[in-house]
């Protein structure tokens, strides 16, 4: 029977071992695991121990992160109900405002970099509804927890290393670095890489602050999209009118042709008049496939795809952008 039994036993290891459990890091404990993270740090030129102790001082694993991050849609929404929701008329209107509000600080930032005002209020608008929804979370939790949760564990380790940086370059205090429960900072919503390469210190304090001051956010936004790729003599493209009799198969982001050909195969603007003569190529995409509008999008538009990879957003930061104006 004691033969049978530890038989028992040592097959019922061998397949916990070979369908991945591992007793180690079944007894590792998150506290334990952000040692090792500390010690990364340490290695990676973190110049203040101190200041690490402080960031990392309360950090606990958030169940509700986790469950955020796995949490599938209940639905796949058309891009008219995202449009509905992310630029509402409310929305357009405080845009135009702020826009004219800050329309000098604009220009000038604008002047630097090479990128319309217009969508750097668009990008602020869309990602923190202008500075009013940042996110509650304090980042390096959300980002530990992430992390230690091991799904997407050496991307979201990164993003922590670059978050302690930013605060042991004191750019914010542990206290004042909110941001979504995915670990997206400030009015912009970067995450920490992208700080990192973006954020800039436009006022010249000494801080890249992207959460409470705005000329350090617009200068961040436009520096983005200016080292990604702008132009800033074109605009980001335009809702067009298809013919039924188009191949699909000339639909997508990644297939190019010049306005002329476009113009040649029946693709008008949406009130049926003809394509401009620019000597500039286009995508032809419909965010919903075939059920709700077709858009040729220009370079600038695979700009705002770095920014977010989706056809819903860049169309819609492209959409708010034409109701500023400007």
């Amino acid at each position: 029977m004691q033969y049978q039994y530890r038989k028992s036993v040592q097959f019922i290891v061998c397949l916990l071992l070979l369908c991945g459990y591992n007793p180690a890091n079944a007894e590792e404990t998150f506290q334990s695991w952000l040692e090792t993270v500390k010690k990364q740090a340490i290695q990676q030129r973190i110049k203040s121990k101190k200041q690490l102790r402080k960031a990392l001082k309360d950090v606990k694993y958030i169940e509700k992160v986790v469950a955020l991050d796995k949490k599938q849609p209940e639905k796949t929404i058309t891009f008219n109900d995202y449009r509905r929701n992310v630029i509402p008329a409310s929305r357009k209107k405080k845009a135009r405002a702020l826009y004219r509000k800050h329309k000098t600080l604009l220009d000038k930032i604008a002047q630097k970099y090479g990128v319309q005002p217009r969508y750097i209020v668009a990008l602020w608008g869309i990602e923190s509804d202008f500075g009013n929804n940042m996110g509650g979370y304090y980042v390096p939790q959300a980002l530990a927890t992430l992390a230690y949760d091991g799904r997407r564990r050496e991307f979201f380790t990164k993003e922590l290393l670059y978050a302690l940086k930013i605060l042991d370059e004191g750019h914010i205090p542990p206290q004042g670095m909110k941001g979504s429960w995915a670990g997206a900072m400030g009015q912009c919503q970067f995450m920490p890489s992208s700080f990192i390469s973006f954020a800039t210190d436009y006022n010249g304090d000494g801080h890249r602050d992207i959460w409470g001051t705005l000329p350090d956010v617009f200068a961040s936004i436009a520096n983005y999209l200016s080292k990604s790729g702008w132009d800033n003599t074109a605009t980001w493209g335009r809702r067009v009118h298809v013919p039924s009799t188009l191949n699909p198969s000339l639909v997508g982001v990644d297939k190019e042709r010049t306005l002329a050909e476009w113009q040649k195969l029946g693709v008008r603007r949406e009130n049926g008049t003809n394509l401009p003569l620019r000597n500039i190529k286009a995508s032809l995409i419909m965010p919903d496939g075939e059920k709700e509008g077709a858009y040729l999008v220009y370079s600038n538009y695979k700009v705002l795809l770095r920014w977010n990879r989706s056809l819903f957003f860049a169309t819609a930061v492209g959409e708010l952008s034409d109701a500023i104006g400007g």
